[in-house]
């Protein structure tokens, strides 16, 4: 098993590095990677749902809602919503009508619970491919808005329609009452979980104490929601949200910087042996095919990939096709408010109802962003072997199948071609603005750090020398800041535009830490710096280099 993980580790490793020289996705290679082990002779790990849903799902859900905006989702929430519950119930629903009609022998229930795993898609693959290619901030928060919130809505349908499978019985209003006690129960959790994780954090000072709270933090939130029967998933969310928005005003940096090293090792190792398990995952989806006729098999395959292709794109064509009226009665807002004053209800609402609206470039690569993943097959994998009469769930190796094949065709399928399609869609950040925004952040920042410095000087006439220092230091950083944005004011591109001289400036100040992190090595080297202090020094340099603008942004 300890060879098993080193040489997964290995793999992962090397097609980082293909990916990061090709521009493929690791998404889509590893599981065809995967594929090609699974068919060597030779011992394979079959994917255990509960240790999936227990164990890998609750730390990913909760690193990308940390690193998830909780304004940006709330600014974009009707969208989000529409995708994340709304679609997930429509696909799930559709898929079921499809097998029950077209698929011999297929009951409805087990085709709603293929439709709920086929739903809900997993961001991981579209969002890597995204940021790659620089998508703009607002579909980057869609995406993610999405894979945070439709997995709740995918299970618990899931969980509704085998209960109608196994028992036989299926009642709508009892169906409707379990889904919103389960997301209600799970934005109560969730919401209580970081509100314990807000109180615990002014206690650790310790980076490593913090981190250790980090770490076990979606597993408390998921196990108290599935002990009260609510949505872990959901809960893992909403305390993700909540903390990864209170971040910055708990804890030292210190702690904050690293928990963040911490969660993009956790995200990159678990996503990876995620991908793996997907492909050799395929013996045993294909072992209990010799059943069926192949007619039968095409037709199941064709109706799961169909809707799950072709639904995404006529949702998004229809649900933003909606007349601009119905849109302003959603949004809230009194027709009889006419105000147009800076911050009035109507300006806001007419703000967000333009954040909220799609371009057609916006909605095509949206339809091609729904790429499934280890989710759908863990779920698909919690059906039970029999009914509570003891015959056989219906038609379960079928389900696996056609849950597969979708995994596979919209990982790889999708994966592959959406850099190409985002390019060719021309869908760009402009990174002038978010160049702007950072650089006029910066200078309020150090605007308000001024002002403090006159009250501490006002308060405490002995704190003059410090001050001054500090000050100076100050003023030139502010003056940098300054000329960054004269410079991108006067740019008229998209793309942050290059100074030599402050290229130049940037460039001088690495040399600088380049030279004394060798003088210091030199010091260890020659018996005069102790190692443990050079440890002290180094993260010093490390700390102050990190605060240089990396070479391609501002």
């Amino acid at each position: 098993m300890l060879l098993f993980v080193l040489a997964a580790v290995a793999v992962i490793v090397a097609v980082r590095w293909v990916a990061a020289r090709t521009g493929l996705p690791a998404a889509a290679l590893l599981p065809l990677i995967g594929i090609a082990y699974a068919l060597l002779p030779g011992p394979n790990i079959e994917l255990d749902p509960d240790l999936v849903l227990m164990v890998v799902l609750p730390p990913l859900l909760y690193s990308a809602a940390l690193d998830s905006s909780l304004l940006d989702i709330r600014r974009n929430l009707r969208i989000v919503v529409s995708l994340s519950v709304l679609l997930v119930l429509l696909t799930g629903v559709l898929v079921g009508i499809g097998f029950h009609l077209f698929v011999a022998g297929a009951t409805l229930a087990a085709g709603i619970a293929v439709g709920a795993a086929v739903a809900p898609p997993d961001p991981v693959a579209a969002l890597a491919v995204g940021r790659r290619v620089n998508l703009p901030p607002k579909m980057v928060t869609i995406i993610q808005g999405e894979g945070l919130l439709n997995d709740a809505t995918a299970l618990t349908m899931l969980s509704v329609a085998v209960a109608a499978a196994v028992g036989g019985e299926f009642s709508f209003p009892g169906a409707v009452a379990k889904f919103l006690l389960a997301a209600v129960g799970g934005i109560a959790v969730g919401a209580a979980v970081a509100w314990l994780v807000r109180l615990a954090r002014p206690l650790t000072t310790d980076p490593l104490m913090s981190n250790a709270i980090s770490l076990a933090t979606p597993f408390v939130a998921y196990l108290l929601g599935e002990e009260l029967h609510v949505s872990g998933v959901l809960a893992v969310v909403i305390a993700g949200l909540i903390v990864g928005h209170q971040t910055p005003q708990l804890g030292s940096g210190a702690a904050r910087l690293q928990t963040s090293a911490v969660w993009r090792l956790v995200d990159f190792l678990l996503e990876g042996f995620v991908f793996l398990l997907i492909g050799q995952q395929l013996p045993e989806v294909v072992k209990g095919l010799r059943q069926y006729e192949t007619s039968t098999i095409v037709i199941a395959v064709a109706v799961s990939v169909g809707v799950v292709l072709l639904l995404r794109p006529a949702w998004l064509v229809l649900t933003q096709s909606l007349p601009r009226s119905l849109h302003t009665r959603l949004g809230g807002v009194s027709e009889q408010d006419d105000s147009d004053e800076p911050g009035s209800a109507r300006q806001i609402a007419r703000a967000d109802r333009n954040a909220q609206r799609l371009s057609p470039r916006e909605v095509t690569a949206l339809s091609w962003s729904g790429t499934r993943g280890v989710i759908s097959l863990a779920a698909i994998f919690t059906l039970p072997l029999t009914t509570r009469s003891g015959a056989p769930f219906p038609d379960r190796d079928l389900l696996l199948f056609c849950t597969f094949v979708v995994v596979l065709v919209t990982l790889v399928g999708q994966g592959l071609t959406f850099a190409p399609l985002v390019r060719r869609l021309g869908l760009r950040a402009n990174e002038t603005d978010q160049a702007r925004v950072r650089n006029e952040a910066r200078s309020a920042a150090v605007e308000a750090a001024l002002a403090r410095l006159d009250e501490v000087a006002a308060e405490d006439p002995d704190s003059g020398v410090a001050v001054n220092t500090t000050r100076t230091q100050l003023l030139a950083r502010l003056a940098r800041y300054r000329g960054r944005l004269d410079l991108l004011e006067q740019s008229e591109s998209s793309e942050i535009p290059t100074s030599p001289q402050y290229e130049t400036a940037l460039q001088v100040r690495r040399t600088a830490i380049d030279a004394q992190r060798e003088e210091l090595v030199r010091w260890r080297d020659s018996g005069r710096l102790p190692d443990e202090e050079l440890r002290v020094l180094e993260r010093e340099l490390d700390h102050e280099e990190l605060l240089l603008p990396k070479r391609t942004s501002s």
